[in-house]
């Protein structure tokens, strides 16, 4: 009875010493990084499961041997692991981390993190834990990352449109070289300002309304808004906004592409003017007509006046004929010339359209009698005001 009261106790601490060496084996090997205990004289005294299957190593050839004998030379010339193993023993201070690049003989490049964790005894350092972790993918999805943000501004700063990029309230936060060179301002000047400071006075309420319909949740919001200049000039620029969004879904912020107006506007213009010309092209026969009648009774006037025996009452007349046809004729001109002219205003103004019509219809009168057109006009008597600009209206 006396032995076996002794013998139990004894046999359940190394049953308990089994059970905790297996578990310390388990979690040892449950490690996903690659683990090393290492000695004061660089022996491996353990290795986990993981820096096994990774080193393609055996226990029997890992166990016991020195570091430089498991770890290929490449990792040990190109590294500090050795240096950072003799700096733990010294000052008990766990290394900072450091990355591994190595590639093994016919195998693409791993890149790998690794620190020193001193593990202490009662007094100084017994041995050191290496950690190494394999941060191959993590490494290559980031410079993956930076590739995308690199060549996305590449394509942002090389666009010729002006690209914004701005908060919920409307404030600029990022801002292009286009954006640079057209408006005059630089990011730092801009950044953290209100996107509507920068657009002309009578277009601040649409873009709001636009910023507001994003928000809301709408969809793209475009117009055009003009742009102030820091010279203070006005241009004239097209913009679409769109929504950035978060993962939820909810608007996170504001982009903005404007495009400069200002070359559209000028082949406009000149696609205006061109179509004047052919208009006028097709009337010159009837202005041609309709200058020859009042010359011809300028003609018819002043050859009479050259007789001697009119009288003073007819010359009078032929006098007044010959006023009334310089009159008509300078009239026709200064039709045609009106209606040629370019058009430079864009704002509109009062205009009464009975003179308006009146004009335009002695310069297609001849051409509508060619053409078999009958022409009748009532006009009433007091002015027809409306807004719009003369020369288009003419035009039309």
């Amino acid at each position: 009875m006396a032995t076996a009261s002794f013998d139990a106790p004894e046999a359940s601490t190394a049953l308990a010493e089994q059970h905790y060496a297996k578990l310390y084996a388990m979690l040892f090997d449950a490690i996903p990084s690659s683990v090393l205990l290492i000695s004061r004289d660089l022996r491996i005294l353990s290795a986990n499961r993981n820096f096994l299957d990774r080193s393609r190593c055996a226990l029997s050839s890992t166990l016991g041997f020195r570091l430089q004998e498991v770890f290929p030379p490449g990792i040990l010339e190109r590294t500090n692991i050795l240096l950072r193993i003799e700096q733990v023993f010294k000052t008990q201070a766990p290394s900072h981390g450091e990355r591994i690049t190595y590639r093994a003989p016919g195998l693409p490049m791993r890149f790998y993190y690794y620190r020193v964790i001193p593990f202490m005894g009662q007094s100084e350092v017994e041995s050191v834990l290496l950690l190494m972790d394999d941060v191959t993918e993590q490494v290559r999805l980031s410079e993956e990352v930076r590739r995308v943000e690199r060549h996305l501004v590449s394509v942002v700063e090389s666009a010729r449109d002006i690209v914004l990029s701005a908060t919920t309230e409307g404030r600029i936060m990022t801002w292009n070289s286009a954006a640079e060179q057209l408006s005059g301002y630089g990011l730092h000047e801009v950044r953290d300002r209100l996107f509507v400071d920068y657009c002309a006075e009578r277009h601040q309420i649409g873009l709001r309304r636009a910023l507001e319909a994003l928000n809301a949740g709408r969809a793209s919001q475009m117009g055009e808004w003009h742009l102030v200049t820091k010279n203070g000039t006005t241009l004239p620029v097209s913009w679409v906004c769109s929504p950035m969004c978060d993962d939820g879904g909810r608007t996170s912020g504001i982009v903005a592409v404007g495009r400069d107006l200002t070359e559209y506007r000028k082949l406009e213009m000149q696609l205006m003017q061109s179509q004047k010309l052919a208009a006028l092209g097709v009337m010159a026969g009837g202005i041609a007509h309709e200058i020859r009648n009042p010359l011809a009774i300028c003609s018819s006037a002043a050859q009479f006046m050259l007789e001697d025996d009119i009288s003073d009452e007819f010359r009078k007349e032929c006098v007044e004929d010959i006023q009334a046809g310089i009159r008509k004729a300078s009239a026709i001109i200064e039709n045609m010339l009106r209606f040629a002219r370019p058009t430079t205003r864009t704002d509109l103004s009062p205009v009464d359209v009975t003179p308006l019509l009146q004009e335009t219809l002695q310069l297609i009168a001849n051409q509508a009698a060619a053409h078999r057109i009958e022409l009748e006009t009532d006009f009433p008597k007091g002015p027809v005001k409306i807004e719009g600009i003369a020369n288009l209206l003419q035009r039309v």
